[in-house]
Order: structure tokens, then sequence, then C-alpha cells
């Protein structure tokens, strides 16, 4: 039967009808398109081409999952056009349903093979997939036939950037910006390529200049955060998400990165909310899936960030790789080494030419000389395709890891400075200014002050703090300690900082501060702290740079007990040098910076020394302990005030998560072989040893 001749309103036909909606549609007369095609329907309730067009209406204004509805009716018939299918493709694209997506993309190539646009989003489809070799053959394909369009040359370059080849993502750029000046997403996606090539002010200009062109391109502030992210300026990164919520509410990558931004300055509570509404707004979003995991795992939900670790590399998209880095280290923070080895070894079979696997997988194992490892990430450095420069930083940290393993000092050293070279370009660090405010808290807390002040905090004998330099063996200590029965080991906690910081200046502000504020600052940090083990009689908080804070600790917590973690100042700053630090620890990556700190920190904790009350300070030298552990391991019992247990001796078979660079080490018995260390590598650490005031020991000696 045929029903074209159906009337519609005011006795059209069918066609007639679809005509003059789409002549409105394509004159900007939105509504009285939908209407005429609603009136189709009513006549014809399967009519494809009313079908189509209402979705384009609908994603017109905003209405995606509406659009996609209305399209997949449409292209439930054999016969439709093949832009129907590709319009479906691309919709399913913008809403993370990329299996559906490359599905109807495929449908329209095969319909018709002409159809440009098709191709078009096929490519981008399958670039968004991971697929990147099928995904550059679909668009080095729109490029031939239009080389005059500068959007091909774009897509193909985004999906050049993916599979690291950075020179020819680079000229396809430069040639879409060369067709179209103007180009603002070529300008954005730019600045993300020049980010990776560790151009970094390149990159801004190239963002901001995206922004400019078009001041509502959400991507271009995404990239523009994320620039800012990588070399650390948080406030930045935090301005420029701001900025894209205020008018995208409701965009799931800028939820994403605010949740990012939250963990970096542990309100963690206030990332999971965000991490969580990215995923109300886009649920199949891998990304937001991986940072959500990365929330949970700070958390101490380890189990539930496993899970999200796995449904963000389960999902189509260029995230698994890092989701199965995340669930690997997850396993080796969790103490489970041989699932953490299968789960690294699963990550590089799935992604056999892996440089992000290679390097963090480094951690979990001991190199000999003979490890294949070793020449593969050699040879991933040479490749005429570069990694990106955070990849090329990890795989240096890498091999200087491999080669101290080794005892080539030599090798070891070459990929130490370059890694940490790379490192210290990416942020600013003021080394006097550091120096000056160690020097305004030493002045600040004199015995008058802390006579006056002895009995003004929170009372409460549950807080132990342990505090020194990083690698100074602050993390073996609380091992030993959390695997007393009674103790709860929480990790490094960044609660005190939060709360002085909510207080107000520090030091600045200290002369001004009474009894009630030094209480109301102790009565803040055991807020932060009490849900964390209620049942456990001690806490440990093992953030080392609370070192700076110790003098306030016995203020605002009139029984709360400080460890302070010593080491040989080499030994400490070489272990610090070879490491890539999660965290912020600014002073690390140059030797002369890092030795010209520890003198600082040094001065500090002398100063301090004399005016912390004995009973609640303890100094414990990390050679001591490997020295003679049970005589050290009782003395730190008996100092935090609890009775002696045997399973403090055998705390590397304690189970508990371990979230610091000391991760593969606490797991292991004592072992002596870290104890001046740095004597086998001295002829490579001048620039340390002269800020250290240490001398080079004598050839004979090394």
């Amino acid at each position: 039967m045929n029903t074209n001749n159906y009337p519609v309103a005011n006795q059209l036909t069918i066609p007639e009808a679809l005509n003059r909606a789409y002549a409105h549609w394509n004159a900007g007369q939105a509504q009285q398109a939908e209407q005429l095609c609603l009136q189709v329907l009513q006549v014809v309730p399967h009519q494809p081409d009313a079908f189509h067009l209402l979705g384009l209406i609908a994603h017109a204004y905003g209405k995606l999952d509406l659009a996609i509805d209305y399209l997949r009716k449409a292209c439930l018939f054999p016969a439709v056009p093949a832009t129907y299918c590709s319009n479906l493709a691309e919709m399913c694209r913008q809403k993370g349903l990329l299996a559906e997506a490359e599905q109807a993309a495929r449908r329209a190539v095969e319909q018709e093979p002409q159809l440009i646009a098709a191709w078009n989003n096929l490519g981008i489809i399958l670039q968004e997939s991971g697929k990147f070799d099928a995904s550059l053959e679909c668009l080095q394909r729109v490029v031939s036939l239009e080389p005059d369009n500068p959007e091909p040359y774009n897509n193909l370059a985004n999906t050049y950037k993916r599979l690291g080849q950075f020179e020819q993502a680079q000229d396809c750029y430069r040639r879409a910006l060369a067709l179209r000046p103007d180009y603002a997403e070529v300008h954005s996606n730019l600045a993300f390529l020049l980010n990776d090539l560790g151009r970094f002010d390149e990159a801004v200009a190239s963002a901001e200049k995206a922004i400019d062109i078009n001041p509502q391109l959400a991507d271009a502030y995404f990239n523009l955060a994320q620039i800012e992210m990588s070399r650390m300026r948080y406030a930045e990164a935090q301005c420029r998400i701001d900025a894209l919520l205020a008018f995208a509410p409701r965009h799931a990558g800028a939820l994403t990165a605010r949740a990012q931004l939250l963990m970096k300055r542990a309100h963690h509570q206030d990332a999971l909310a965000c991490a969580r509404q990215a995923l109300s707004i886009s649920p199949d979003n891998a990304h937001a899936y991986n940072v959500l995991g990365q929330v949970l795992q700070a958390l101490g939900q380890h189990d539930e960030a496993a899970a999200c670790f796995d449904r963000a590399a389960a999902l189509p998209g260029t995230v698994a790789e890092e989701a199965l880095v995340a669930r690997a280290a997850l396993f080796m923070e969790m103490g489970r080494k041989e699932e953490a080895i299968a789960a690294f070894d699963y990550a590089l079979e799935k992604f056999p030419a892996s440089t992000r696997v290679m390097a963090a997988r480094s951690d979990s194992k001991t190199y000999r000389s003979d490890d294949p490892d070793i020449a593969v990430m050699e040879a991933m450095l040479v490749r005429a395709m570069q990694p990106a420069i955070s990849d090329r930083m990890s795989l240096h940290f890498a091999l200087g890891k491999a080669y101290l393993d080794t005892g080539n000092s030599e090798r070891a050293f070459f990929h130490l400075d370059q890694g940490n070279a790379i490192k210290r370009a990416t942020f600013s660090y003021d080394e006097a200014k550091t120096g000056e405010w160690m020097q305004k808290i030493a002045a600040a807390f004199t015995p008058e002050l802390m006579e006056k002040f002895n009995d003004a905090g929170a009372a409460s004998e549950r807080p132990v703090f342990i505090v020194g330099m990083p690698r100074s063996g602050t993390t073996l200590v609380e091992q030993i300690l959390a695997s007393h029965p009674g103790i709860y080991g929480a990790g490094e906690l960044s609660a005190l900082s939060h709360a002085v910081d909510r207080a107000g200046i520090f030091p600045g502000d200290l002369a001004r501060w009474g009894k009630e504020d030094f209480a109301r600052i102790g009565s803040d940090y055991l807020s932060r702290v009490d849900d964390l083990a209620p049942g456990a009689l001690r806490l440990v908080d093992k953030m080392p740079a609370n070192f700076l804070y110790a003098g306030l600790i016995p203020l605002i917590l009139s029984g709360a007990r400080i460890i302070h973690c010593r080491r040989d100042p080499v030994d400490t700053c070489l272990s610090c040098y070879s490491k890539h630090f999660a965290g912020e620890q600014l002073f690390a990556y140059r030797l002369d910076e890092l030795g010209t700190f520890h003198r600082g920190y040094q001065a500090l904790m002398d100063s301090l020394r004399k005016v912390l009350p004995p009973e609640r300070f303890l100094e414990v030298d990390y050679e001591s302990v490997v020295d003679d552990l049970e005589g050290q391991a009782r003395r730190l019992i008996d100092f935090v005030g609890m009775p002696w247990d045997d399973a403090c001796l055998d705390f590397h078979k304690t189970r508990r998560i371990v979230r610091t660079a000391s991760v593969s080490q606490v797991r292991q018995p004592i072992y002596a072989t870290s104890k001046g260390r740095w004597r086998r590598h001295a002829a490579y650490l001048g620039p340390l040893l002269n800020a250290l005031g240490v001398a080079a020991p004598a050839d004979d000696a090394q």
C-alpha cells in the first residue's frame, strides 16, 4: 500500500509535507519543521525521513538522547540514505557509544563508498576507540578526496598524535591552519600536541588563541587546563575549568578534570562527588571511570577502585592502557605483588609497545644486567617515533632505576639526569624563597612561645606524626608501628596542612594566635582523622613534610607524639633523585637544589630540637633500625605508649596499603644494601656533595 498519497495537514501528501519540513529546517524554522514531521508520523508512524529530521532538530537543541532515539528509528529501515547512518554514527560518538557509532558509520560507507562525511566520521570514531591504524586509513582517504578541506587534516593529525607520530601530526595541523588560519579547534589540538612535546609556553599560547577565536570552545579550555596540570600550575588549571563549567556545567571532561584537581589538594570526598557527577552525565566515559578509580584508591576503597579501573579498561576509547597500569599499581600498593606482576604482564600483552607499562612496572622488579626490559626501554628512547615527553621522562627514571640495580653508575646517572631535567623544566621552584620560609619557621618557635602555650592544644594521645625528608625511612618506621594491633598506619595525610591553612598564614600569623586558635586547629585536625580506624588507640600520620609543622604540633595537640626519621643526607638525597614522585617534591629534581633543601631542613630541625618537649619527640636513625631492628622497634613502641607485640618485627608481612615511593621495599625484610649506597656513585654526585658540604670519598673507599 502506497502511503505517500495519505494526506497530512492542509491536504499535503507525505512527500510534500516532508519537503516543506526540510525547507523550514533549512530556513532556520525548526518549530514549523518539527510540527510537520510529527504530523507525518501521525499518519505514517514509522516514516524514516521524518525521524531523521526530528533527530537533527533534537540535536540542534542539545537533546542528544532524544536525537539518537529518533535516528535509531530512522535507520531501522534498510533502504534509508547513507547520510542517516552517518549522522547516527556521529551522535553516538558524541554520547560515547563508540561501538554503536562504528557499526552505523560502517553501514554508511558500505551503502555509499563515496560519502566523504561518512568516512570522516568513521575515522574519528575509530580514533576515539583506540583503533588508530584503521582510523589512519580512513582519514588518509578523506584527505586524498578533499585536499583543500582543513577539517580532514585536523582529524588526521589527531590520529597521528595518538600513534605517537608527532612530526606528521604537527605537519597536518599546520596544513589545516594554512587552509584556515582561524580554525579554533586546530589551535586547541595543536596546543595539546605541543604540550606532549614539552613546549609548554607555545602550547598555552595556542590554546589561548583558540579561545580568542571561539570563547565557547570547550575543548580549548579543557586542553589548557590539562597543560597547566602537567606543569603543576593547579590554580591556573582551576581557573580554566571554572571558566568552562560556567558555560558548560554538564561537561563531563571538565568535571573529571575538577575531580583530578581536588585530588591534588587532597579534597577526596569533593573529588568523589565530581567524578560521580561526570559519570551520571556520561555513563560510559572511560576517563571518568579511571579518575573515579584513582579517587576511590586514595580513599582506601581498593576493591571499588579496581572495579573502576577494570571498567575503564573494558570501555571503548584510549584510556585502557592507563587504566591497566593503574590497576597493576593498585595491586602493588595493596601488597599483592604476584597479582601486580601478572597485571603488568597483561597490560603489556594488550599494549606490546607501551612505554607507560614498561616504565610503570620498574618498581615491581629488581633488574639484572641481562634483563630484556633494559634493551627494550633503551630502544624506545631512540626510535624514530619519539614518545611524548612525559613518557620519555618515565622511561629515563625507569632506566635509571634499572642501572642502579645492576651497578652501572654511568648509565644510571645518564638517565636519571635526563629524567630529572625533563621534570624540573615543567615547574617553577624558588630555592631562596623556600630556604627563607624555613628560616622564618625556625625563628617563630621560641622557648617562650612553647612555654606559654604548652597546654593550649586539643588533648588527644591518638595522633603520632612521622616526619622527615622523603626517602629517610619514614615508611619503614610507619610499617613497624602499624604492625602493632593497636596502631593504625594512615599513610601520608594532608589533614594537618589543611587545618593550618584554614586557620591562616603559616608562620606569619603565628604571633597573633592565642590559646583558642591553637585548640581550634587541633580540633580541626582531629575532626579530619577521627573516622580513620576509630577503634585504633594510635593513628600514625606519615606525611614527611609535616616536619615544617613540627613546632606547631605540641601547641595544637598537647598529647601528640612526633617521630623524626633521619638518614645519611647523601643517601637520602640520592634516593630522592632516583624517584619520580607522585606528589609535589619540587626540590628533588636537581642535585644542587636537593642538597640546599636538605641543609635548610637540617637547620630547621636543629632549631626545633631545642624547643620540642623531649617526652613527645623522638629521633630515629634509619641506619640504627637496619643494624638493630628489635632494639629500635621496642624503642618506638615504648615511645608511643603501647605494650610490645612481636608482630612489629615481622613488619614486611603486614597486609596494609602503602601509598609511597617505598611500596616495594617495605614488603621486604630489613636489608643493609642501601646504607652508604651513595659512595658507589660519588663521581656523579658533585653538585649534591658540594651543596651538602660533604667531601667526596677517596677512590679506594668507593
